[in-house]
């Protein structure tokens, strides 16, 4: 027996010898450990510095595991291997006992790694679950224990392991969430940390608070079983706020700003780099305003309506976006209709039909036929089935009779108006055909607010931009903006012109519901079959866009741009301007002097524009040169036919 024995001892080093041999056959070059590839860990703030988001992967400070507080080692220990100092990298014990816990509950809810393994893994290997893997894991977690201590083991896995969010290693997330270094946590931290290495994602206390407590509380009692720490001790942890006090960056939809900027981050910067920091534009007062208010008023009204989805884009004057909605819920659709939805504008384009006539000398008193037009099998109405004659241009855009804005574009010139679109700011293909004037060309809310923008910017063109300044943390900035714009694009007493009408559009149009206690002008919107509803309006502090409608393109009950969006637009700006002093809008208040005649009778030729003489400590007022004002041509009856291949049968109203 004794002879036997040994034989089959020996043939059996020798299987376990060719097993080994086996497996570790195609290990990786263990005399080096292979640093991962990670993305450029992206933090986007707000101005007030709160973050408002994090992209990529970001790792911390390299620390020693001898260096780190004593309670956050130990909770580690209690949770993950409890007999990490009393094992030579694979923990007999500790798989007999998953292996009798797991057969009771009839499923896997315990695991045997050791910490070792667990940096095995980590270092040399990939996370799939085979038995291939996991023989290979025993064999480097034994040859790491014969070549290392066991500091130097604790300190390669808590700096390598992940833990949730983007965050590898220790110093990482601690800072990630708590906004300290792993130095200077505390126990309830420091159990929090140490339950997220079961579940990452599950755990992370930004995504999850609740859980990230409760399985902090199991690593707490851990540590009393261990004997870590006292009752007294644990007790007291509940005291200790787990996450210190940090200014929001705005609500939870601020993702979807976050989600744009960062998208533009390549464009600006190198992202090679290991760690970058995005300052924005975003107001937290203003995201948190919008998205309360978009959300209350859908809630309210939309299922009333059939009106499932809202986005709304406020600006200043020059730009810069302080809050953007980019739906209702993020965390259910990350689709953001605010930039990349692409939809019907329906009448909010009549503006640049209207402008481009005010390029072509026609002032808001000039007169122009709202009558029934037929051009081949197309006629199209009033949102109020009337027809109302000869009116001024101010009350045919305010109150957005569609005849009369068809006979402008006319007037205007297709081509005119589309090159005037390009100057505002609209990069979206517009055909070119008399429908335009309708809004029948697909744009989106970003780059309609933006051109409307420039009517709040004295002509000024306007590029929409969140980002003020990019570089890595605590260092010198790779990026910073400067300057403005594409400088002028329309003159300044057009702009004053054009403000005239969109100003009646609040107190005698369709924006009446829209109207505030300070000088704003706007324009609404509604597409055919009211898919789709828009409010584009501003003030001399904010330009805002709001759209309405739904994903699918399903039709509204009878919805238009002067309810719902209009609403949603009133209590925003009234939020925004709250404890802001009336400022006066170019065009609109009456302070300023008209620097556009009236026209004479008939909708004409307008007449010269005199000189006017200003008191001393006057605002100048904006004078064009005679020279410049062409003669207009009164509008035509009927519709010239040829040029109109293409034209779309039917249209929307209003």
């Amino acid at each position: 027996m004794a002879k036997w024995g040994a034989v089959l001892s020996i043939w059996g080093v020798i299987a376990l010898g060719v097993v080994v041999a086996y497996f570790a056959y195609d290990l990786p070059d263990i005399r080096q450990v292979a640093m991962p590839e990670r993305r450029t860990a992206i933090t986007v703030v707000a101005d007030d510095g709160g973050q408002i988001a994090r992209y990529g992967d970001m790792t911390g400070d390299m620390v020693q595991a001898s260096a780190l507080p004593k309670h956050l080692t130990e909770a580690v220990l209690a949770i993950e291997d409890r007999r990490f100092y009393h094992h030579y990298g694979l923990d007999p014990i500790g798989i007999a006992r998953a292996l009798w816990v797991n057969w009771q509950a009839g499923r896997a809810v315990q695991g045997g790694s050791t910490i070792t393994q667990q940096a095995a893994k980590n270092l040399f290997l990939t996370p799939e679950r085979t038995v291939r893997r996991k023989i290979q894991e025993a064999i480097l977690a034994v040859w790491l224990e014969m070549n290392f201590s066991k500091d130097q083991i604790l300190t390669a896995y808590l700096n390598r392991v992940y833990f949730g969010s983007g965050t590898y290693g220790i110093d990482a997330a601690a800072r990630a969430y708590f906004g300290v270094p792993a130095m200077e946590v505390n126990l309830e931290q420091s159990a929090m940390l140490a339950g997220l290495l079961k579940a990452p994602s599950r755990y992370a206390p930004d995504r999850n608070p609740e859980a990230a407590r409760q399985r902090a509380d199991v690593v707490l009692s851990a540590m009393v079983d261990a004997g870590f720490v006292t009752e007294k001790e644990r007790a007291a942890a509940d005291d200790q706020p787990p996450v210190p006090p940090r200014r929001p960056g705005g609500g939870s939809g601020s993702r979807y700003f976050a989600d744009w900027v960062a998208d533009q981050v390549p464009d600006f910067v190198n992202t090679a780099a290991p760690a970058l920091r995005v300052e924005t534009t975003l107001v937290p007062s203003l995201q948190r305003a919008a998205e309360s208010i978009v959300d209350g008023r859908m809630a309210e009204d939309g299922g009333k309506v059939g009106a499932s989805q809202a986005a709304l884009v406020a600006m200043r004057p020059d730009g810069a976006v302080v809050a953007m909605v980019g739906g209702r819920g993020y965390s259910q659709s990350q689709f953001n209709r605010a930039v990349t939805a692409q939809r019907q504008p329906g009448s909010s384009f009549k503006m640049f039909a209207y402008l481009a006539a005010v390029e072509q000398g026609l002032t808001p008193d000039s007169l122009v036929l709202d009558a029934p037009i037929t051009i081949k099998n197309w006629s199209p109405g009033n949102y109020d089935g009337k027809f109302h004659g000869e009116v001024t241009a101010r009350e045919a855009l305010a109150k957005s009779y569609n005849t009369a804005a068809v006979r402008m574009l006319q007037r205007a010139g297709i081509n005119r108006t589309i090159e005037l679109a390009r100057r505002l700011g609209i990069a979206s293909p517009l055909r070119p055909e008399l429908s335009l004037a309708l809004g029948t060309s697909e744009v989106n809310l970003l780059e309609l607010t933006s051109a409307y923008a420039a009517l709040a910017n004295s002509g000024n063109g306007v590029w929409p931009y969140g980002v003020e300044r990019i570089g890595p943390p605590g260092e010198a900035a790779l990026y910073t903006r400067f300057g403005g714009g594409p400088g002028e694009a329309v003159l300044p007493w057009h702009v004053e012109a054009i403000n005239r009408m969109l100003g009646a559009t609040m107190t005698i149009g369709t924006g009446r519901s829209a109207r505030l206690d300070r000088p704003s002008a706007g324009k609404s919107g509604t597409s055919q079959g009211y898919r789709d509803a828009w409010f584009i309006g501003f003030t001399a502090d904010y330009v805002v866009g709001v759209w309405v409608g739904n994903d699918d393109g399903t039709p509204m009950d009878k919805v238009t741009g002067g309810s719902l969006p209009a609403k949603i637009w009133h209590d925003f700006m009234v939020e925004a301007e709250r404890g802001r002093p009336a400022r006066p809008l170019l065009g609109v208040d009456d302070s300023l002097p008209a620097a556009v005649a009236t026209a004479g009778p008939g909708g004409g030729t307008p007449a010269a524009i005199a000189p006017t003489v200003t008191p001393s400590g006057a605002p100048k007022v904006l004078v064009p040169p005679a020279a410049t004002i062409p003669t207009v041509q009164p509008a035509k009856q009927e519709l010239d036919q040829g040029g109109l291949e293409g034209l779309l049968g039917s249209l929307g109203n209003g």
